[in-house]
Order: C-alpha cells, then sequence, then structure tokens
C-alpha cells in the first residue's frame, strides 16, 4: 500500500502494525507527559514536536521504532546509548523489547533543557546586537 502524507500523529501511527503502534503510542505519550507544552505535528512525513525549535521526532518501521535527534555526542549519554544502534542522530529501539522509558525521559527533558538554553542564548545574542 502507498502511502500519502499523514494528516496527523494518529493517522500516522494507524499506518504500523499493532505492535509498532504500541511503541509508537507510548513514545508519544512520554513526550506529552514530559513536555506537554509541545506542539504536535507532522514534518518530514514523520510525527514532530516543537517546542523553542524541534524537540523530537519519532518513526515506526519493519523492526524498530526510531527518536531523532539523539544525544548521542552528549557526555551524559554517551556510555548509555552506545547499547542501541541507530545513526549518529538517531536512536532504535527494536520492536520486540520493552522501550526504555527512562532514558526517552531523560532524552525528553535534555533535549526541551537544550532547546530553552539556545533560545534564552539566541534572545540574548539579538538583543546585545541592536542598535541604540
Amino acid at each position: 500500500m502507498e502511502r500519502s502524507t499523514p494528516k496527523n500523529v494518529d493517522d500516522y501511527i494507524s499506518w504500523f502494525p499493532e505492535e509498532t503502534q504500541k511503541l509508537l503510542v507510548e513514545i508519544r505519550n512520554l513526550i506529552k507527559k514530559y513536555a506537554p507544552e509541545a506542539e504536535e505535528t507532522i514534518s518530514y512525513n514523520i510525527p514532530a514536536y516543537k517546542l523553542h525549535g524541534i524537540l523530537l521526532y519519532f518513526a515506526g518501521y519493519q523492526k524498530h521504532v526510531s527518536i531523532y535527534p539523539a544525544p548521542r555526542e552528549n557526555a551524559i549519554f554517551k556510555e548509555e546509548l552506545q547499547n542501541y544502534k541507530g545513526g549518529k542522530g538517531t536512536l532504535q529501539f527494536p520492536l520486540n523489547k520493552p522501550l526504555p522509558h527512562d532514558l526517552i525521559q531523560r532524552i525528553i527533558v535534555f533535549r526541551k533543557e537544550k532547546n530553552a538554553t539556545s533560545l534564552n542564548h539566541s534572545k540574548k545574542t539579538k538583543s546585545n546586537h541592536k542598535n541604540p
């Protein structure tokens, strides 16, 4: 079946088998719990959450679900994230294992704080460059 652009996150999740849907809903619920003020949208044809920039994306695949961006280079997460497949900015969670809720929660909070810090830095930089 060829898929078009999903209308919303519910539509996107409905495209997947029940096993995958369950994990996608778990990720969605974690984002809503730990970043309730984030705006839910579709970007690049996958669910995206925006809060002072991109907070997190998630996606479903045949054998795993993924979240992006993953803070792989951050010292706080570096060792723990070595246990998961994925590229530089991606974390893959296999369908046949429970999601690491604690890890995902910490990533959400980390991204939320990072985005807020970036926003504050950007505001300070802009105010310093204003003409008198």
